[in-house]
């Protein structure tokens, strides 16, 4: 039985058409309408994830659909989440807890077994909102899939949504794509269908029209609006982001992020990048590192494998030279565990056996089989020249990690957290910093100081930079909202969302 929740799901014709994006907008148009509205995904596949309240990992997606939405994450938005850790295989979380490392041909010969689990979620979700907002993810056209299947077509037809079907434009080929996903549907499946979305449109609207038609007349189902490309600072799902693209070096600081092949978390950059005068770019080739004001080794799924990846292309051995040269080097998490001397996999977490590390801090991780889930307050203890100014500084983040840094006795330990441990080792000289809280530069002022430095050290006068995070994303969702609504027939979503979809017989 369902619950008191009306439901519109946001599906699309491929990975990155925008479903994320317009999901979110639609729950901050409903909010503005003054109801209680959630996002769902069933099942989503990403690097990038979210620690809620009560210490459950979700994607980061759904967070930034909560945010929009105005309400608190919780694991109910994204009962599933898969991270990969190789190309045939990811780590299963299920409820927000590691259920284990599986090969894709594994879980998907398992995964009707968790279609309780989505359901269960769904049902809890339906019966505290006034509307939930579900997105699919890939396509619903890749028919080898359609079996069990709990993320688009089968989770529809489950909790009775009616679908919006999102178009890439912006890739070319969105009339075959929006038409050849409809028609690779069984018939039964194309009545959800209820409107059609063309995303990331650039040019007159007017050229497009008559092929807006065209598609309307050949599918049998309305266009609800054309979305136009518009720069908007929101969350990314994972590496399909454009902001990974950004390699050129720019005026100012020059921060080079490592582009690991396992990046994760790389919104825990986001702060840098909205700094006047500082430019922050993502470097895979060793080659086109250069001379930078900063490294930074971000969060991987994949240590141990993302150091061999280093090592064997070259760029290890950039970044120890940068660092004897006096460039600062700071990693979070993964990257933070890279900095130190040794790494030992006893229970064969990622990549099994022992592996020598960068030897940048006097510090050993050894990967255990839980992992750590928390968000966490802690105060900054000690200075030191890259964060000056710092000292007694409440910070705040939170831990998704599987292992143990110790401190082998030559490291400052700079961050008391506050259930008694420390974090934030750096070598004594405070050219070399590590932690494991993602988010970290989210604190307020903590970015600024790093990059007030770093101009310093350059010869360069610092910005007096005055930014409100809070502010600044609220600001963002109600610029999203405002597209969703110049873009698309909200009366014509209303009447969908209302109507939802008959019972099956």
């Amino acid at each position: 039985m369902r619950g008191k929740a009306k439901v519109i799901m946001v599906q699309g014709t491929m990975s990155n058409s925008g479903k994320s994006f317009l999901t979110a907008g639609l729950c901050r148009v409903f909010r503005q309408d003054g109801y209680q509205v959630a996002p769902f995904k069933s099942q989503n596949m990403a690097l990038n994830s979210y620690i809620t309240k009560d210490g459950l990992e979700i994607g980061r997606a759904q967070a930034m659909q909560a945010e929009a939405a105005g309400i608190a994450p919780t694991v109910d938005m994204n009962p599933i989440l898969l991270k990969p850790t190789s190309h045939m295989g990811s780590q299963v979380i299920v409820n927000g807890r590691v259920l284990g490392n599986m090969k894709a041909v594994d879980y998907y010969a398992n995964k009707s077994r968790l279609m309780a689990d989505v359901k269960g979620a769904y049902d809890r979700l339906a019966k505290e909102y006034d509307i939930i907002v579900i997105e699919g993810a890939g396509s619903p056209a890749e028919i080898n899939l359609r079996e069990n299947d709990l993320v688009n077509m089968g989770l529809a037809r489950m909790v009775g949504a009616p679908v919006l079907l999102v178009g890439d434009i912006d890739r070319g080929g969105v009339f075959a794509a929006l038409y050849g996903t409809v028609k690779l549907l069984e018939e039964q499946e194309q009545q959800y269908i209820k409107g059609l979305v063309i995303n990331k449109f650039r040019g007159d609207l007017k050229i497009l029209e008559p092929g807006l038609g065209m598609l309307e007349e050949r599918v049998g189902v309305p266009v609800m609006g054309v979305v136009p490309m518009e720069e908007l600072d929101i969350d990314d799902e994972d590496s399909l982001s454009d902001r990974l693209n950004r390699t050129e070096i720019g005026a100012g600081v020059d921060i080079a992020v490592i582009r690991l092949p396992h990046i994760s978390n790389f919104t825990d950059f986001g702060a840098f990048e909205r700094m006047e005068g500082v430019s922050l770019r993502y470097v895979k080739d060793a080659g086109h590192l250069g001379h930078p004001d900063l490294v930074i080794l971000p969060g991987t799924k994949n240590t141990m494998d993302d150091l061999l990846w280093m090592r064997k292309t070259g760029m290890e051995a950039r970044i120890l030279r940068l660092s004897e040269q006096g460039v600062p080097v700071l990693g979070i998490c993964g990257g933070f565990q890279m900095l130190g001397e040794e790494l030992s996999d006893p229970w064969e977490v990622e990549h099994g056996g022992e592996l020598r590390g960068m030897g940048l801090l006097q510090a050993r991780t050894e990967f255990s089989r839980e992992k750590t889930r928390t968000r966490i307050r802690g105060t900054w203890r000690e200075r030191i020249p890259l964060f000056s100014g710092c000292q007694e500084q409440e910070v705040t983040g939170y831990e998704i990690h599987m292992g143990r840094t110790e401190n082998l006795g030559g490291c400052r330990e700079l961050i008391c957290l506050e259930n008694g441990c420390m974090d934030g080792l750096s070598n004594e000289a405070g050219t070399v910093f590590g932690s494991y809280l993602h988010g970290l530069f989210d604190t307020p002022g903590l970015a600024e100081a790093l990059c007030r430095q770093l101009m310093l050290d350059k010869g360069l006068d610092p910005v007096n930079w005055h930014f409100d995070l809070e502010a600044y994303k609220e600001e963002q969702y109600n610029k999203l909202a405002d597209l969703v609504r110049r873009s698309l027939d909200m009366k014509k979503i209303y009447e969908i969302l209302e109507a939802g979809i008959e019972d099956e017989k």
